[in-house]
């Protein structure tokens, strides 16, 4: 996929890792980026071009698949954290947040711009997930489970899109450091480096990215569950 030139869009651009993405598109050539995020007005870099975009939003995605009709990557970042439901305690409202914007908001927005791609030739979709996509955590439940449905979302649109000619990309990361992971001590990955690994993938076609050793730690695990003699 070739950056320098493109159009792309960037869900959850203002801050955190979307902004990483978003600096990292302009730096390597980008011709237009859309920062699309709730409010517009949080957007102080100059360099993109600010969009109303709220992914639980059905009228606002449509909006915007219509006003960046010239898209030709887009990158599913805006993410809920929903830590405040617990396995066993604590409201289930946490975990229903964070399910309707990682899972259906990316489900929603790629539906709504996958043709947007094909018209433009193919394109890229680029996910932003987790190591939290394969590790079930007691301590936030609902995020995991969020992370692990919109892993299984991201094959399914690479075996969808294949045909259109979609690069499909999952980035999945241990914390980064950002507001979303403020509220622990562990180590923590730099966002421009997550983005500057994501804009290599894209360049190169890669389907997946690991961003850290604890990903790739992860990822590994799968195919050596507990219990197991491996």
């Amino acid at each position: 996929m070739e950056i320098r030139g493109s159009v792309a869009l960037v869900t959850g651009a203002n801050r955190g890792i979307g902004r990483a993405f978003a600096r990292a598109l302009i730096d390597h050539g980008a011709a237009k980026v859309y920062a699309a995020v709730r409010d517009p007005a949080g957007v102080s870099d100059e360099d993109l071009t600010p969009m109303r975009l709220d992914v639980t939003r059905p009228e606002e995605i449509a909006a915007a698949a219509a006003a960046a009709g010239d898209a030709t990557i887009v990158v599913n970042n805006a993410g809920v954290g929903g830590f405040s439901t617990k396995l066993l305690t604590g409201s289930f409202d946490g975990a229903r947040l964070a399910m309707d914007g990682n899972f259906f908001g990316t489900w929603a927005v790629s539906r709504a711009f996958a043709p947007v791609l094909a018209r433009n030739g193919g394109g890229a979709l680029v996910n932003m997930l987790s190591a939290a996509s394969w590790a079930s955590r007691p301590d936030y439940p609902g995020y995991a489970a969020s992370k692990a449905a919109q892993w299984s979302l991201t094959g399914a649109l690479r075996d969808g899109l294949r045909e259109q000619g979609t690069l499909v990309i999952g980035v999945h990361a241990s914390f980064v450091e950002t507001e979303l992971s403020s509220f622990t001590d562990a180590p923590k990955t730099d966002a421009a480096d997550v983005a500057e690994q994501t804009m290599e993938a894209l360049a190169n076609d890669r389907v997946e990215v690991l961003t850290d050793e604890r990903t790739r730690q992860v990822k590994h695990a799968l195919s050596h569950p507990p219990g197991s003699d491996a």
